[in-house]
């Protein structure tokens, strides 16, 4: 399960600027090609790259779309209190924020962006409150996300299942906990919404 760590506000000096947007959604929602789509546009905005136990897939590279640690030392660095939030998603499954990626993107003046689940979003969201934008981003309906994951190649027949299992708890589990709900049916209007929501956001 996961556990909220309390992140001391003043202890860490947040200031007036330190902003946060949060982007949430089932696996196929479309949450990372928003999410990307929106760093291109926003300069200002940092990718904050969680830690996880599992392997890396296809082209993935440690420090760049996650930290990857095993589950040994995830658990370790969980001892040593060293996550803002963290979830054990499947048994020996982690993935979590590290607190030295909040103060590093932070230090340089940027927003945080935060590409993460929906447990891992609504917890974030409770931690930094109204210095936080929840964005939960949903596709039309489960059967749609199943044809995106099995069009995706990376997962076997049962993982593709488990993980739609999973998306359907997910957006019932969503409901009336995000700030903004977006529904991924046309990805140029999807990026638009995004847009908007986004520079308002910035802008405040």
């Amino acid at each position: 399960m996961r556990r909220k760590f309390d992140y001391n506000l003043q202890d860490n000096q947040i200031m007036d600027n330190n902003k946060v947007i949060i982007f949430s959604a089932p696996s196929g929602a479309g949450k990372s090609t928003i999410v990307n789509h929106i760093l291109k546009l926003h300069p200002e905005i940092e990718f904050s790259i969680s830690a996880t136990s599992r392997a890396p897939r296809g082209e993935e590279k440690h420090g760049r779309e996650y930290y990857f640690f095993s589950a040994d030392e995830f658990r370790r660095m969980i001892a040593e209190d060293r996550f803002v939030e963290y979830e054990e998603v499947y048994p020996g499954s982690f993935y979590g924020t590290l607190k030295s990626e909040v103060e590093r993107i932070w230090a340089k003046g940027h927003i945080i962006v935060f590409d993460i689940d929906v447990k891992g979003g609504v917890n974030i969201k409770r931690i930094f409150g109204d210095k936080a934008f929840s964005v939960f981003i949903q596709a039309p309906s489960v059967e749609e996300l199943r044809k995106r994951l099995v069009g995706r190649g990376t997962d076997c027949a049962e993982a593709i299942e488990k993980r739609v299992a999973k998306a359907a708890s997910e957006m019932e589990f969503a409901a009336g906990k995000f700030d903004y709900i977006l529904v991924n049916d046309d990805l140029d209007k999807a990026f638009a919404e995004a847009e908007k929501v986004v520079d308002q956001f910035v802008a405040r």
